[in-house]
Formats: structure tokens, sequence, C-alpha cells
């Protein structure tokens, strides 16, 4: 609808210019309260345009939603508008880790922090937590809002100023002090898990404890791969 808007108002602006550019060929004077309305046009037409034209830099693709986790946003009270904004931003969420486990396994020096850090696993860890426990996603907005798009864009950076073939003194400088910055991004981004799983660890070692008087009981562990939830 705004598109519109600033379509038909650079059109009707377009039409007052050819208009005064005809009246001034044929001699006529043109009034000075024609040209402040021909002025408020252009004006709000350069708004609308600037606001209406801008786009994301990659359109969000956000997977169908199955009925089996539409019934447990329900459950977990959620409106149709909170589950639609959830959707749109666990989607986004999910690009950037992706965009970030490929920037980790680009460069060694990025492998290494990886490991040394556990970022990847962090940050995959987070989002399935918050698919499980989808109203705690305010609990999690440094995270999706700072330390994770902080962190892709240093990667991103890191593996372009490493892309270039010819390095100067000035340029392994700049290197090492991003690695520092991306060091510190991960281990934001790590507190970040531990401190939204800190509920469930204090109930999970009362678990333990309890766990210890069963020598029979069961032991389950959780692969690296399944800590990223597709479905959401």
């Amino acid at each position: 609808m705004k598109q519109k808007k600033y379509i038909y108002t650079n059109i009707l602006v377009l039409i007052f210019i050819a208009l005064s550019l005809f009246l001034v060929g044929r001699g006529h004077m043109i009034d000075i309260f024609y040209l402040l309305i021909l002025a408020v046009l252009g004006i709000l037409g350069y708004k609308f345009y600037h606001k209406t034209t801008r786009v994301k830099d990659v359109p969000i693709d956000v997977p169908r939603l199955s009925r089996e986790k539409e019934s447990h946003y329900i459950k977990e009270g959620m409106t149709q508008d909170e589950i639609i904004f959830f959707r749109q931003t666990m989607a986004e969420t999910k690009k950037q880790i992706e965009q970030l486990s490929h920037n980790m396994e680009s460069v060694a020096k990025l492998k290494a922090i990886n490991l040394r850090y556990d970022t990847l696993k962090a940050s995959k860890g987070l989002f399935k937590e918050l698919v499980r426990d989808p109203k705690k996603l305010h609990l999690a907005d440094h995270f999706l809002y700072h330390h994770l798009p902080n962190i892709v864009e240093l990667t991103n950076k890191y593996i372009e100023i490493n892309n270039h073939d010819i390095k100067t003194k000035n340029t392994y400088t700049v290197l090492n002090d991003s690695a520092v910055a991306i060091e510190e991004a991960s281990i934001l981004i790590s507190q970040d898990y531990v401190n939204f799983v800190s509920d469930d660890i204090d109930d999970i070692e009362v678990e333990i404890s309890i766990a210890k008087q069963n020598v029979n009981r069961d032991k389950r562990y959780t692969d690296d791969d399944d800590l990223f939830e597709e479905d959401f």
C-alpha cells in the first residue's frame, strides 16, 4: 500500500513538472503558491520512496508451520501474531547460525576459537531451547539481536581480510584484533546459553542426585547434530 502511495505521488510530481515546463515554454508565469505545492509533493515523494524501498539484504525463508509445532505453540499460550513473530525471528536466527557455522569452518583460526569456546554448540543449543520454550524468547534478546549478529559480522570481516592476496603488518594486526573480538563474542554467546538454561541446570542437578541412588537408571546423550532444531 505504501509503495503505491509513493508511486502515485511521484507520478503526480512528474505531471506537475511537465505542466510547469509547458507553461514556462509558452511564456506563462507560475504562481509562487503553485511552486510551494510542487516542492512539498516532491519532498513527500522522496520520503515515500526511501521509506518503502528499503528491503532486507536476504529475504527470510520461513518454513511451513507443521500441525505439531502449531499445537505446541498454542499449548504454550501464544497468539497467532506471537507465533508469526517468533517463527520469523527463529528463521533469521537459523540463517545467521548457518552462516556462522560456514565461517567457523572456513579458517583454521576460527575453527580453533569454536573448539575452545563451543561457540556453535552454544548457539545451536540456545536455538533448540527457544524452540522448546518459545515464551522465553525475551530472555535471549542479547543473543538474538546483539551477540549472534555481531559475531557473524566479525567472522565475515575476518574471512574477507584473511583472503587478501597481499598481507602487510597492519593486516596481521587487524586480523589479530578481530580474532580477539571474536573470542570475546564467543564468550558472551556461551554465557547467554548458560544463563538461559540455568534453571534447567538446577533441576538437572537435583535429578542427578536422585539418579545416583539407582545404578540401573538409563543414561541418554544428545548428539551435537540434534542441537540445531530444524523444525520450528
